[in-house]
């Protein structure tokens, strides 16, 4: 009795691959990616933490914080972001992953 052994598979071409990568980006996408729109149409173009105010110009430096650090909640009334600059929004995070080794937790 001869066994049969399995055929090796053919590598995915490049157009395969790009598919795949497509489809697990749109799959890790937030429900309602244009948060960041909407987060500046109802906060406005000011910084929520250090009161800076943005133009078209320098609006690239404006993110949206999530409060509860779920990027997947997106709430439409938008309570859930709060605008922060680039600066003030690294602060927000270095703060948290500070108070988590202070209490002895894992970032």
């Amino acid at each position: 009795m001869s066994q049969r052994r399995p055929q090796p598979r053919k590598p995915p071409s490049a157009e395969e691959i790009a598919q795949l990568v497509n489809r697990l980006k749109a799959e890790n996408r937030p429900v309602n990616a244009n948060y960041r729109e909407q987060s500046l149409k109802i906060h406005g173009w000011i910084c929520a933490k250090c009161g800076r105010e943005f133009e078209r110009e320098n609006l690239q430096l404006l993110t949206v914080h999530h409060k509860d650090g779920n990027h997947h909640n997106n709430p439409p009334n938008g309570s859930n972001w709060e605008n922060l600059c680039v600066f003030c929004h690294d602060d927000e995070h270095s703060r948290l992953i500070l108070a988590e080794y202070l209490n002895g937790t894992k970032p």
